[in-house]
């Protein structure tokens, strides 16, 4: 029973934290959307002078820990006069990271159709965009899909990190209900739990988007 009333006294709290959670992990998936396609577009371009940055740009985020590149963003860039709230700061370093994963996912998945996908594109008179548009990304998002859900799911546990800058999200909240209940152990629990059901709701979102995918590529 005292368990029970000490969840029941947790919840609102908790609940209220999963919520900020999802909301940032939602707003970082758009944005780790919007970094990784054109940098996985980068990553292909015939001219040097666009591979580069992104190449270095993956290569920095993947190399460096999520939560040094926070403490970057949030400590470090107000000195030479860049300063971001807790929350802008979370949803960018988030956002940054989960674009080069992504970026490599969908580089990988369009680098594995056959190239007979780009001769047939060329001699249909097709430009090079054109063939990459209409012919080799919807082959290659159907490939891509699995890898960079797993990306976008891990956003959620990612959050964690972000509560080091003191953004309220579900471990700071469950740590803040900690500190008036001393009772680590059940509250750390039912934050995972809660985690759990999060990424759970996400991977049934992964296996209806690879169904549609699939039924799209089979009806053609």
């Amino acid at each position: 029973m005292a368990l029970i009333a000490l969840l029941a006294e947790a919840a609102p709290v908790m609940l209220r934290g999963a919520g900020y959670t999802l909301l940032f992990a939602l707003a970082s998936m758009v944005g780790g959307l919007a970094l990784g396609v054109p940098v996985a577009l980068m990553r292909i371009a015939p001219l040097a002078v666009l591979r580069w940055p992104a190449t270095l740009y993956v290569s920095l985020m993947r190399g460096t820990p999520l939560l040094v590149q926070i403490f970057v963003i949030y400590y470090g860039l107000p000195g030479i006069g860049i300063e971001f709230t807790p929350v802008t700061a979370g949803v960018l370093a988030l956002s940054l990271n989960s674009g080069a994963y992504l970026s490599e996912s969908l580089r990988g998945a369009i680098v594995s159709v056959n190239q007979g996908q780009w001769r047939a594109g060329f001699s249909l008179g097709l430009g090079y965009g054109q063939t990459l548009a209409h012919i080799v990304l919807p082959q290659a998002l159907r490939v891509a899909v699995p890898s960079m859900s797993n990306t976008l799911i891990s956003l959620i546990k990612d959050t964690s990190l972000v509560s080091v800058i003191t953004m309220t999200e579900l471990m700071l909240a469950t740590k803040e209900v900690i500190a008036t209940t001393f009772q680590p152990l059940p509250l750390y629990l039912a934050a995972a739990c809660i985690y759990w059901m999060l990424s759970l709701g996400f991977e049934q979102l992964q296996r209806l988007a690879e169904r549609r995918l699939n039924r799209a590529h089979g009806s053609r």
